[in-house]
């Protein structure tokens, strides 16, 4: 029987004919019939958890883990799984709604290694390093976490102190903070001090002395990069007016500040001013061309100190001629 006359299989027609190129095989110029779609219809794909959800979820692990002690502690009280849970997203909304902060240069922060980040200090209250922890953590790729060097007044306040250690702080001084970046992790360090945070409002924007260039030593030692970093809009968040010098002496701080809002308004006068803010990370300044002894030039120290402290400063103008206003930016 041809293959043309029989039924196939079942009766059924054959795709093609069967001749001389052999049976299975596909004569020369014959299309195939397309396959059928499926039109099977396909369940919905699940719909992701709502927020709350997912933020309940997420705080339940975080008690779990505390709970079961599956943590860890390093060496300076760095305690990177409350920072990760509580504290960056406590700071969170204030850096991307009530300050909109903006970073410019990220690049320049190198993804891992150690690196030392200087930056300008102001605003009264120490706001500028917190932002600029969450945006080292938030805004980079790599999700630094930043080590951030304080005076010795910041940790001997009840809590204050405590939670400054278990975000990664530690005291400004030489030593620890070679020991972090010979480490590999990122320092940050803000060498006006108290001066520059709690100087009048009609200074803004006005660098005060650097100190002795103590970062930089430490930076030669260990041959990490040095990264400058400006920082406008925590001046106008707490503009002081003046200092209550009887009470700063009363309760042993540096001042006591008056604001256009504080002590007027009692706690409410606590609230900063949602100024905008801008965070520029500049070119790094290497240090590895030079010898660890050079930390002990008093010449060169003072010298990479300067050029550290007018590139803040003339990048602070500059961001402050382009911006129009200090709350719309």
């Amino acid at each position: 029987m041809r293959a043309e006359e029989g039924g196939g299989v079942g009766g059924a027609r054959p795709r093609w004919r069967l001749g001389a190129e052999g049976p299975g095989r596909r004569p020369a110029g014959v299309v195939p019939e397309p396959p059928v779609p499926d039109l099977t219809p396909q369940p919905p794909e699940p719909a992701p958890p709502p927020a709350w959800e997912q933020a309940l979820e997420e705080s339940l692990a975080f008690l779990r883990r505390r709970l079961a002690g599956d943590y860890t502690v390093d060496e300076f009280g760095f305690d990177q799984d409350l920072t990760d849970s509580v504290m960056l997203p406590a700071l969170r909304p204030l850096y991307q709604k009530w300050f909109r902060v903006e970073t410019i240069g990220m690049h320049h922060v190198p993804a891992e290694g150690g690196a030392l980040v200087v930056a300008n200090h102001s605003g009264t209250l120490p706001l500028d390093s917190m932002m600029t922890a969450v945006a080292l953590h938030d805004d980079h790729p790599a999700k630094r976490h930043l080590r951030m060097l304080g005076a010795d007044l910041v940790f001997r306040l009840p809590v204050i102190g405590q939670l400054a250690r278990k975000q990664g702080g530690t005291l400004a001084c030489n030593p620890d903070a070679e020991r972090l970046m010979t480490s590999g992790e990122l320092v940050g360090v803000w060498p006006e001090g108290f001066k520059g945070i709690g100087k009048p409002f009609r200074d803004r924007y006005k660098l005060q002395r650097f100190g002795r260039g103590g970062f930089v030593s430490a930076a030669l030692r260990t041959g990490v990069p040095i990264i400058p970093c400006s920082i406008v809009g925590a001046e106008e968040i707490y503009p002081k007016i003046g200092d209550l010098k009887p009470l700063a002496r009363l309760f042993g701080a540096p001042y006591f500040p008056i604001t256009p809002l504080f002590p007027l308004l009692g706690p409410l006068g606590m609230i900063p001013l949602p100024s905008k803010w801008y965070i520029e990370f500049g070119e790094p300044i290497r240090t590895d061309e030079y010898e660890p002894a050079d930390a002990d030039d008093p010449m060169l120290v003072f010298n990479l100190t300067d050029q550290i402290r007018e590139t803040i400063q003339h990048t602070l103008y500059r961001l402050l001629s382009q911006r129009r206003n200090a709350f719309l930016g």
